[in-house]
Order: C-alpha cells, then sequence, then structure tokens
C-alpha cells in the first residue's frame, strides 16, 4: 500500500545540531517524533558540524517521515569561502569580500545536485550571480 503523503517541508539546520526546541515549531504540528527526527538528521549530518544543511522532510498520514538532506546553501558556501560574516549592505555598490574562480567552481560542484543544470559552467554563473547579489567580488585567475 502507497503512504499518504500529509506535508511535505524544508528546514535549514546546522548539521549534527538539530533539537526540539530549534525544530518544534515547524514540526510538532505534524505529529512526528521530534526525538526520532533530530536522532535521524543529527546522526546523518555527524561529520559536516558548521555547515548548514537543509532537510527535506515528507510527512505521511501514519506520522512516520522520510529525511532528504540538501547541498549548504550557496549564500552560506559563499560567505564561507570569502570569510566574511554577511554579505554586502548595498550590493554593486560596496564589496563585502572576494573569491577565486577555483573557489566559485568549487561551490558550483558542491551545489550541482540541487540546481537544475547539469554543467558545472552553468552552475558556477547561478553561484555568480548569488555572489554579485551578496557583493561578493570573483577574481580572475
Amino acid at each position: 500500500m502507497e503512504k499518504v503523503i500529509k506535508r511535505k517541508l524544508k528546514l535549514a539546520i546546522e548539521a549534527g545540531k538539530a533539537n526540539p526546541a530549534k525544530v518544534g515549531k515547524d514540526l510538532a504540528p505534524t505529529g512526528i517524533n521530534l526525538l526520532q527526527f533530530c536522532n535521524q538528521y543529527n546522526e546523518m549530518t555527524k561529520g559536516q558540524s558548521g555547515q548548514i544543511i537543509p532537510a527535506e522532510i515528507t510527512v505521511y498520514e501514519d506520522r512516520t517521515f522520510d529525511v532528504k538532506l540538501k547541498t549548504p546553501p550557496a549564500s552560506f558556501l559563499l560567505k564561507q569561502y570569502a570569510g566574511i560574516e554577511k554579505g554586502a549592505a548595498k550590493p554593486g555598490n560596496e564589496i563585502a569580500g572576494t573569491i577565486t574562480q577555483k573557489q566559485l567552481r568549487k561551490i558550483a560542484e558542491i551545489k550541482l545536485p540541487d540546481l537544475n543544470t547539469n554543467s558545472v559552467e552553468s552552475a558556477m554563473k547561478v553561484i555568480a550571480g548569488t555572489a554579485r547579489n551578496m557583493g561578493i567580488q570573483i577574481e580572475k585567475d
């Protein structure tokens, strides 16, 4: 018998740091076991600490759930590689940080599974656009 999907939701949580207090407001209304979700998420993200790992949660009518991990947000990766806390307040007018073409390629390769393209070059253009919107400059190698 096919399981009936009750709800699908996405949460961006720091790897290995899920706890019922953090995810409660989003997941409690679904009726799933919060502790079970937290343990499963923390186990799946072990070894990726310090990174934001979004989770796609599918909740079924019988209160069971599936968790599918996504790649970290592009903005998180860009800030990490540029070594900055946050993007520019006025992108286009000010520069918050810089990354190299090699770093841009690395970020694009990390994000590739979640983007709607199969080419690293296209992914690099998408990430470059995000960088521009954050005031992060990309240096030519």
